[in-house]
C-alpha cells in the first residue's frame, strides 16, 4: 500500500484494520496524521474459507481463522495501534457458526469482530478509494472478492449506493471449474454465470470504474503494460486468462509471484471483471491499491470507535467536525 493523504487537521495516531474474507485475513497498520495515512504493516494470511462457506459452516476452519486474527491483533498492538477494527465479510455473513467466531475473537483479542453488511463493506471500500472527498463524476467502485462482489455507485450531489452480490472468484471456481487450470468451456461457464448475476445489479451510467481487491491487483503482474498504467480492458483481461489457463495454478503462482490460492481463483475473478465492464458499457477500468482496510483505518482515525455509526456520513461526504473529534 502506498501512502495516501486527505485534507483534514488532527494529531498523529496509529490505527489498524483486520479484514477476514473468503480467501485471506489481511492486516493494515498505519499512522494516521492530519493529512495522511502512512502504512506500517500490510500483511495477509491465506485461510481459504471458500469450501467451508459452501458447506454453510466453518467447522475446523474456525480455529485457523481465529488464530490468524489473533496473531494480527498482537502484531498491531506491538506496532503501537491503540485503535483496532476487526471486520468480517462474506464468509461470516453466510455461515451458521458466525456467532461462535465472533465470540471466540472477542475472547481471544478483546476487540469486537464486526460482521459487515454488504452496504457497509461497499462504503468502507469507497472511503478507502476517495478518502471521503466529494466525487465529481459518475463512478463505480468494484471489489471482487472470493465469496461476493461489492459495488458502489456514486456521483455528484447524491449519496453513494452500495450493494453486494453473491458473485465471487472462489464461488465460481467451486461451482464451475473441476480442472486446474480451467478449460475454455469452464471459463465460458464462469463468464455466463457472472453475466447472469450482474444482470440484476443496479443500473448506472458511469464514466469511470475503479476495481480494488486481490483479483484486480493480482492480474497486474501478469500484464507488464498494466503494471505501468494500472488499467485493464477486455483485451488485457483475455490475455491474462489465456496465460493463466496455459499451466496449473501452482506453476502460474511461481511464474507471476502470486499465492497459489489466488492463482487458482484468478481466472474466475478475471471473468467477473470482464462481465462488469460489459454490464456498465465501459472500455476499461483502473486498479487501485486502496480497499476497505484503508477505509476502516481512515474511519477509525476520523470517528474513533464510533466509526461504524459514522460510516454513511464519512463515505458520502467529508466528515463533520463532530465526527472528527470523537
Amino acid at each position: 500500500m502506498r501512502e495516501v493523504a486527505w485534507n483534514e487537521a488532527g494529531g498523529s495516531q496509529i490505527v489498524a484494520a483486520i479484514d477476514a474474507g473468503t480467501n485471506s485475513v489481511h492486516l493494515l497498520v498505519a499512522e494516521a496524521s492530519g493529512r495522511s495515512l502512512r502504512p506500517m504493516a500490510d500483511e495477509k494470511i491465506f485461510v481459504r474459507l471458500g469450501s467451508a462457506v459452501e458447506r454453510g459452516h466453518l467447522g475446523p476452519a474456525r480455529d485457523e481463522l481465529v488464530a490468524a486474527i489473533s496473531h494480527f491483533t498482537d502484531l498491531a498492538r506491538d506496532l503501537g495501534a491503540h485503535r483496532i477494527a476487526i471486520v468480517g465479510t462474506e464468509p461470516l455473513r453466510r455461515v451458521a457458526d458466525a456467532d461462535d467466531v465472533v465470540e471466540e475473537v472477542k475472547r481471544s483479542t478483546g476487540v469486537p469482530l464486526d460482521v459487515l453488511s454488504h452496504e457497509e463493506e461497499g462504503l468502507l471500500t469507497l472511503l478507502g478509494v476517495t478518502l471521503g472527498d466529494q466525487v465529481e463524476h459518475e463512478l463505480v467502485v468494484a471489489d471482487v472478492g472470493g465469496g461476493s462482489s461489492e459495488l458502489v455507485m456514486v456521483g455528484p450531489g447524491r449519496p453513494p449506493l452500495a450493494v453486494g452480490l453473491r458473485l465471487g472468484s472462489a464461488r465460481l471456481i467451486e461451482r464451475h471449474a473441476e480442472h486446474d487450470p480451467p478449460t475454455s468451456a469452464e471459463l465460458d461457464a464462469m463468464r455466463r454465470a457472472a453475466e447472469a448475476v450482474l444482470a440484476s445489479a443496479p443500473d448506472a451510467t458511469p464514466t469511470e470504474m475503479v476495481a480494488v481487491g486481490g483479483t484486480a491487483t493480482n492480474l497486474l503482474p501478469i500484464l507488464p503494460l498494466a503494471v505501468e498504467d494500472r488499467c485493464l480492458d477486455h483485451e488485457r483481461i483475455e490475455s491474462a486468462c489465456q496465460q493463466l489457463m496455459a499451466e496449473p495454478s501452482t506453476a502460474a503462482a511461481e511464474r507471476y509471484l502470486i499465492h497459489s490460492v489466488r492463482a487458482r481463483t484468478l481466472p474466475a475473478g478475471a471473468a467477473i471483471l470482464a462481465a462488469l465492464l460489459d454490464r456498465y458499457r465501459l472500455d476499461r477500468l483502473t486498479v487501485s491499491d486502496a480497499s476497505l482496510r484503508e477505509g476502516a483505518a481512515i474511519a477509525l482515525a476520523r470517528a474513533g470507535l464510533a466509526w461504524r455509526a459514522a460510516l454513511p456520513a464519512l463515505a458520502g461526504s467529508r466528515p463533520s467536525s463532530a465526527a472528527s473529534a470523537k
